[in-house]
């Protein structure tokens, strides 16, 4: 075993509210109320919140989630009924917020399509390319667009409402309607005047406002500094367990974990293929008729990056539950060993662990992508990491210190805003 002193010089600095963009207090009060309001989607049924909820750590505790169309929250979210039923699950798993209204985040999503860039004179490159609108200050800001407009998310179909028909044309043609459903609410154009200098009179608001005004929300809500590694960094040594501070000594030291998920955040941004089992419907891009999900090569088009993806940070990592891009594992243990053996893992992977909630139509595709051999034998051989075996007691000890990860608040859930009991816009908040 690794002495602690040998590890302490491997420790990340700890990391203060210096370290976050500084939000708007009242822009963030207001982001609150959007960011669980169904108006922002196409047909008015689903809200940022459904799948990225307080209840589930800011996620959704499904492998895939069920986006426009369905019902419930969480785990328990089902297919919709009649012309509302999904037809399709969403292909990534839903990623929590946690910490990413820090300075240096860089790059966002599982494939890393969005980053800061002057490619396109708007501050970022993004799938919306040079359609996206200048003015964002931020990349949560430009994040939070992006779901809007996604079919399957929250835009709906073509032929079901004016923001899917839009979207159709072109992704910018979508966002003035968006804003403009916003700013004749009443509550919500006195809430930007209030909260934005720039802004005189409701018809002055734009989807620019109503970005900055969720990534307010995002940014101020779901950080999170006050975990027992917190304290144990910043000097406090009784603030780990004896088996979490084996496990640290593990994180840095002999699991090698610290390679990848380095630094205060906890992730190097970095992408990464570990062979993790594929399911689902893929990732779609232009011309693919698979399947499959082929990571950050669908965003770099460099053949080396197939089956690459973003290093998450492990921030709250208890409470995200299931684990990897596609949510394959259902525990942190799960995950853990996955890393150790990836191809071992990968060939002793239960289709009864990915958390999918029955829908009688997709069975088929669900696991469609298993039955294409050679698309297998790519995912599994595409490995980046080599991690020693560890024995029982020292996976337990990792697991341990993954759970010193959880903030105080975060594991309360007693967050600044919390969840709204309801919205300037009258529809129901889940």
């Amino acid at each position: 075993m690794m002495a602690i002193s040998a590890v302490a010089s491997e420790l990340p600095r700890s990391l203060s509210a210096d370290d976050f963009i500084p939000f708007d207090a009242k822009q963030a009060a207001l982001g609150q109320l959007l960011f669980y309001d169904k108006i922002l989607s196409g047909n008015r049924n689903i809200s940022c919140g459904t799948c990225h909820h307080h209840d589930h750590g800011g996620a959704d505790g499904l492998s895939l989630g069920i986006g426009e169309g369905g019902v419930g929250v969480g785990p328990r979210r089902v297919n919709g009924v009649g012309d509302d039923a999904i037809t399709k699950r969403i292909p990534r798993n839903a990623p929590a917020f946690w910490n990413l209204g820090a300075k240096e985040i860089r790059v966002l999503f599982h494939d890393g399509r969005l980053s800061k860039s002057d490619l396109y004179d708007n501050g970022f490159n993004s799938p919306a390319e040079e359609w996206l609108p200048k003015g964002l200050t931020n990349l949560l800001s430009a994040q939070a667009l992006l779901p809007l407009t996604a079919q399957f998310e929250m835009a709906g179909n073509p032929k079901e409402n004016e923001i899917a028909g839009a979207v159709h044309d072109r992704i910018d043609k979508a966002w003035p309607i968006i804003a403009k459903r916003i700013r004749t609410i009443p509550e919500y154009a006195e809430g930007f005047i209030e909260a934005f200098e720039n802004i005189q009179n409701p018809a002055e608001v734009t989807i620019v406002e109503i970005a900055e005004a969720l990534a307010a929300f995002i940014g101020t809500e779901w950080q999170s500094i006050d975990a027992p590694f917190d304290a144990y960094i910043a000097g406090n040594k009784t603030a780990l367990s004896l088996e979490q501070e084996r496990g640290l000594m593990l994180f840095y030291g002999k699991a090698q974990c610290s390679t990848c998920h380095s630094g205060a955040l906890l992730t190097d941004q970095k992408f990464h293929a570990i062979a993790l089992p594929p399911f689902g419907p893929g990732r779609t891009r232009l011309f693919d008729p698979y399947a499959r999900d082929v990571g950050h090569m669908g965003e770099s088009d460099d053949v080396d990056d197939a089956y690459r993806f973003r290093t998450p940070s492990l921030r709250n990592v208890e409470l995200t539950a299931p684990y990897g891009h596609n949510g394959a594992y259902p525990n942190l243990e799960g995950i853990v060993r996955h890393h150790m053996e990836p191809q071992k893992s990968f060939d002793l992977w239960k289709r009864d662990w990915a958390n999918l909630p029955s829908i009688e139509p997709l069975k088929k595709a669900d696991f469609m992508i298993m039955n294409d051999q050679r698309e297998m034998a790519r995912v599994r051989a595409k490995v980046d990491i080599d991690i020693p075996v560890l024995d029982e007691t020292e996976i337990g000890d990792l697991v341990s210190f993954l759970q010193a990860l959880t903030g105080e608040n975060a594991r309360s859930n007693t967050l600044p805003l919390g969840r709204p009991s309801k919205v300037p816009s009258g529809f129901s908040v889940d």
